[in-house]
């Protein structure tokens, strides 16, 4: 079984080794993905976000633009991705009572998914929430960084059944 699993795996060549799939020969395809996360806050920190009275500035919007920026990054973050001509990637935060909620949505025209820079996405907000508030809140825990769905592709559609 183990040696099944290790010829489905698309970034391991014949050998074992890893490698970047060759998509020259695939075709363009409009590609989406959502992601989505959750960095959980005590009660204290999000009255200061809510307020606006963190020393750093608003974190969402700082996240809100990191966000965004990763994704434009992931080739150079995750080894074996490829860049792509993301032509949309949007950031959204929402304050909860028990932290803050991000998803985000990334298209390209391209010959790959855009799921790994949706994830980037989300992780690197989530992870500048946590760079803006550390000084008030060292307990904060990153978390549920999830695909929620991808189309695009020649595996069409997903729409994860774990996620409401």
């Amino acid at each position: 079984m183990a040696d099944r699993k290790k010829s489905q795996l698309t970034h391991v060549n014949a050998g074992g080794r890893a490698r970047m799939v060759a998509v020259t020969d695939k075709p363009d395809t409009r590609r989406e993905a959502v992601a989505r996360g959750f960095v959980r806050l005590s009660s204290e920190t999000v009255e200061l976000v809510r307020k606006q009275e963190l020393k750093k500035g608003d974190p969402l919007q700082v996240a809100r633009l990191a966000g965004i920026m990763a994704a434009k990054k992931t080739h150079d973050l995750i080894p074996l991705c490829h860049p792509l001509p993301l032509t949309s990637v949007e950031v959204e935060l929402a304050l909860k009572a028990d932290g803050v909620a991000i998803e985000s949505r990334v298209v390209c025209v391209g010959k790959t998914g855009v799921e790994m820079e949706a994830l980037t996405a989300v992780s690197v907000a989530a992870l500048t929430v946590y760079d803006m508030c550390k000084a008030v809140d060292k307990r904060m825990v990153i978390g549920d960084i999830v695909l929620v769905k991808k189309s695009g592709g020649q595996s069409g559609e997903f729409v994860n059944p774990d996620v409401r």
